[in-house]
């Protein structure tokens, strides 16, 4: 698994899951039950990952979307 995006914006995530999911691949979210236990203060994000072999057009994705992917 590799991070393709970190942040706690759930209607990124959401939209980036899409984008992923209308070319077939597949997403994890991380951080998920984390990110709620501190209270939503932004200081964990939510990190979105796909499989090694989607890594690449995964980022594609994202740069087409005008996103930065994590580091």
């Amino acid at each position: 698994m590799r991070e393709i995006l970190r942040t706690n914006d759930v209607v990124k995530l959401s939209w980036i899951q899409a984008l992923m999911a209308d070319s077939g691949i597949e997403t994890v979210l991380l951080d998920v039950h984390t990110s709620i236990i501190e209270g939503s203060i932004g200081a964990i994000p939510r990190r979105l990952a796909v499989i090694d072999e989607d890594y690449a057009e995964a980022l594609r994705i994202l740069r087409a979307a005008g996103e930065d992917p994590a580091p």
